[in-house]
């Protein structure tokens, strides 16, 4: 499997600790750019140039609340985007998985 555009993105934007640290800051809610930066000790143009690159990952998303802008996580991109890169380097992960879930569902069908 070839790596997507995509999927480069999200590994390029986790290669960098502020992002990571603004992703985890972000797991709880949405927070305010101001509440963000409040966590660091660099510049606000910088930590906003940090959001573009994880808005331009598909990471999170923005929304303006009237004078400010607000970002969330986009729960599912980190995970599937890992998700795929793992399965393409590990395919036997693939397979475990595939067998949990039909025991999963064989003891499901069973209770």
């Amino acid at each position: 499997m070839r790596e997507t555009a995509g999927t480069t993105d999200v590994f390029k934007a986790l290669a960098d600790p502020t992002r990571r640290q603004i992703l985890q800051d972000l797991r709880d809610g949405e927070l305010a750019v101001g509440e963000i930066a409040a966590n660091f000790l660099i510049s606000g143009p910088s930590i906003s140039r940090h959001l573009s690159v994880l808005k331009g990952a598909g990471l999170v998303k923005e929304r303006r609340d009237s004078n400010r802008i607000l970002y969330s996580l986009i729960e599912d991109r980190l995970a599937l985007s890992v998700g795929e890169f793992l399965s393409s380097v590990c395919p036997e992960q693939m397979l475990i998985r595939s067998i949990r879930n039909h025991r999963s569902k064989a003891v499901e069908a069973v209770a």
